[in-house]
């Protein structure tokens, strides 16, 4: 007898509906046959007891990249925070004793026979000195001389405190003159903490301290320029500048005051691709999704080739965007429409045509900045390809079912 049998009317009707709810109850509905991750979409929008989707949606601008909108935008590379006028126009500090600072004095006479001359040797020399023991600022803030009595040295200078060790042993010595040190300071010193080599605190003199000076005395920076930070504290305020704009501006190698405290912080600046790129991992092993900046500044042609680039089998090269929040200012000179937004920065999507050489000199002028979004658009005739395979998947099945339909017919027919 022939394998071929011929469906009924009823039972190809009802095999096609059998069909079409199989694919519903597979990709639509998620009836738990297939394996997964988690819920779908349709699982967590229709367990909700109240769905908001349409309520305070985030408006953007689109704006074509093109050389004057780059000109207008293109007011910054690596973003600079320079410290404030205040801190950049400091004198070098001048060192004060403070608590707890240990002070040594000594005191010149100009010729022997005087108050601190020893008796035996009156007579043997011109002149004489006297070194006191080395001592710590009390906390009355005063230093203790013999016959001088007690000298205020708290929030004074050692050139202060001499000229008055001098005009108490004046009346008493002959042509006193004193020399005070700072020998330990525990008050008047800067620390420098975070990401250096060897934190550390270091006493101020007074010659000063410059901010480059006290990072490289900690042991210098543990990570590259293009990713530090320094916060400087002082005196309640904080204020923080990019290494680079140091070093590119003397202005910013600020004198230090007594008890700042300077933080490097480790702040790397990152972008991150999606879309039509090569797939994670794909690259060197390395998700390329999420990406360092490597250098000081970074154009959107390099940010697109650390990506992997465009894949030429689903790529749509008319079609590169960069979101990122743009200045209104900005926008509005470059004859965007921004009346309708709030705020002084617009959500704003920049859309590149890389199928044009112009599109790459644009990319390569453009930098990016922290956190800024590639994405790259399909082609239109991706999408098509991915339905003609959907429906060759689910005209096999239906062949399938079909077939298997037929051998129970057949196997009904010989009994």
């Amino acid at each position: 007898m022939s394998r071929a049998v011929k469906l009924k009317s009823w039972q190809h009707r009802t095999l096609c509906v059998a069909i079409v709810l199989s694919a519903v109850c597979l990709f639509g509905a998620g009836c738990g046959i297939l394996p997964k991750d988690g819920p779908t979409g349709y699982e967590v929008r229709g367990s909700a007891d109240v769905t908001i989707e349409d309520a305070g949606r985030l408006s953007y601008v689109i704006v074509k990249l093109t050389p004057l909108v780059l000109s207008i935008i293109q007011t910054e590379r690596q973003p600079t925070v320079p410290f404030s006028r205040l801190a950049q126009l400091r004198a070098p500090a001048g060192v004060r004793v403070g608590p707890a600072d240990i002070v040594a004095v000594t005191v010149f006479e100009a010729s022997a026979g005087g108050l601190f001359s020893p008796p035996a040797e009156s007579g043997a020399r011109t002149g004489n000195l006297v070194q006191f023991p080395a001592q710590e600022v009390d906390r009355n803030g005063n230093i203790s001389i013999p016959y001088g009595g007690p000298v205020r040295a708290l929030g004074r200078t050692p050139r202060e405190i001499e000229n008055e060790i001098q005009a108490r042993l004046k009346q008493r010595a002959i042509d006193p003159q004193a020399v005070v040190t700072i020998v330990e300071r525990s008050s008047n010193v800067v620390s420098v903490l975070g990401a250096v080599g060897a934190p550390t605190t270091i006493p101020l003199k007074p010659g000063g301290l410059k901010l480059l000076s006290a990072i490289a005395r900690a042991g210098g920076l543990k990570f590259p320029d293009h990713e530090s930070i320094v916060s400087v504290q002082r005196r309640g305020v904080t204020e923080q500048a990019l290494i680079t704009s140091i070093v590119k501006d003397p202005q910013n190698n600020i004198e230090l005051a007594p008890n700042d405290v300077v933080y490097v912080i480790r702040s790397p600046r990152i972008f991150l691709a999606f879309g039509a790129t090569p797939n994670p991992g794909s690259i060197g092993g390395q998700n390329n999704r999420r990406f360092v900046f490597e250098d000081e500044n970074l154009t959107l042609a390099e940010g697109l080739a650390k990506a992997g680039g465009l894949v030429a089998e689903r790529a749509d090269p008319k079609s590169v965007f960069l979101f990122r929040f743009t200045r209104r200012d900005k926008l509005a000179q470059a004859g965007v429409d921004v009346s309708n937004f709030a705020g002084t920065e617009v959500p704003t999507v920049y859309k590149v045509d890389v199928s044009e050489a112009e599109g790459y000199f644009l990319a390569n002028q453009l930098y990016l900045k922290h956190k800024d979004i590639l994405f790259i658009s399909e082609a239109p005739a991706v999408d098509l390809v991915k339905f003609l395979d959907i429906v060759a998947k689910i005209n096999s099945t239906g062949r399938d079912i079909i077939g298997t339909a037929t051998d129970i017919q057949l196997l009904k027919s010989t009994r």
